[in-house]
């Protein structure tokens, strides 16, 4: 999708969030992100996770040889990539927990938190903070944070419209993969279950509101991380909701 929407666009900067490199050749990713950073020049981010990303069915069908379990060498990996990268997209390593903040640190990288995941992260990121090591690409530590965020024009119809993606993670959570839900079908999901839409997940963050309880939330989860950036990620049913969820905090901001 990196090379559509950067072709139909011509200011935004459009990256990967991210891409899974255990599942990947270093040199593949760093022939398809160095064709489109020289396609679209100072457009173009690469974000690099180390978590499968995705169920473990899936993540051995994507392994080339399945006679033994994949390596854990994510952090040989990682500086393979990098060498071939000196002049390359920017990287910059995704996280959710200690792990990613000590390599990011270790290697002057921007280090993106997924709160979204980990709502507990602002430790690691005071952590890489503290222990960055200035790197030919980056001087000083740059912290940005990926927060849940879902906007309508009250904080009833954000409420209802999250209420997809909440049933959504609740079956994900026992072990359940479904498609994501119609509100109508997961409001009266959440109600058989018994529990209040806004109180799903357990041991997440959904920033949901109205634009002013979106952007004071947002603020807060930046200050708190003490971030130079924030990503907003949400899961909705319909599109259209999607697209005005985004207007709205646009505006907000």
């Amino acid at each position: 999708m990196i090379g559509p929407v950067a072709a139909a666009t011509s200011r935004i900067r459009v990256g990967s969030g991210g891409v899974m490199l255990p599942h990947y050749s270093p040199l593949k990713v760093a022939e398809n992100f160095s064709m489109l950073s020289a396609l679209f020049p100072g457009r173009i981010d690469l974000g690099i996770g180390r978590a499968p990303g995705t169920s473990a069915r899936i993540a051995f069908a994507l392994q080339r040889d399945r006679r033994q379990a994949a390596p854990d060498d994510f952090r040989q990996q990682l500086d393979e990539l990098l060498g071939y990268l000196d002049k390359g997209p920017p990287v910059s390593l995704l996280g959710s927990s200690p792990q990613s903040a000590v390599w990011a640190a270790e290697l002057g990288l921007p280090y993106v938190f997924a709160d979204f995941i980990n709502p507990g992260g602002a430790a690691m990121a005071a952590y890489y903070r503290e222990h960055f090591r200035p790197s030919a690409t980056l001087a000083e530590p740059k912290v940005s944070v990926a927060v849940w965020a879902l906007c309508a024009e009250t904080e009833d119809e954000a409420l209802r419209v999250s209420a997809s993606a909440r049933m959504m993670l609740l079956l994900l959570f026992r072990g359940r993969l479904i498609a994501v839900p119609s509100v109508e079908k997961a409001m009266a999901f959440l109600a058989k279950e018994g529990v209040p839409v806004g109180s799903v997940p357990e041991g997440r963050r959904i920033i949901a509101g109205d634009p002013e309880h979106v952007r004071k939330s947002i603020e807060n989860a930046a200050a708190e991380y003490g971030a130079d950036e924030v990503f907003v990620v949400n899961i909705v049913h319909d599109p259209a909701a999607r697209i005005r969820c985004y207007e709205l905090i646009a505006q907000a901001f």
